[in-house]
């Protein structure tokens, strides 16, 4: 649950505020929070725990180690 509600936010920081609030709403998709989960676990481990936009920082450092997926996800909302 916490995970899936981290990546949730992290999409939320990344996308206009007209759209914050309903990607709030709906807290990102299933699969964009399942494509990210294993990257930010795996690459940003040390981070979690703080702020979504260090753990944004975290992901955006290690693009080049991304799955497809997770960098979908962050090309869709403009990372």
């Amino acid at each position: 649950m916490r995970k899936s509600f981290f990546v949730a936010a992290l999409l939320a920081l990344s996308v206009s505020a007209g759209a914050v609030a309903q990607q709030q709403q709906h807290g990102g998709t299933p699969e964009e929070q399942k494509a990210c989960a294993h990257d930010v676990q795996k690459f940003c481990r040390a981070v979690m725990n703080d702020s979504d936009i260090t753990v944004l920082n975290c992901l955006q450092q290690n693009r080049a180690k991304l799955t497809k997926a997770c960098d979908q996800v962050l090309v869709s909302h403009g990372q």
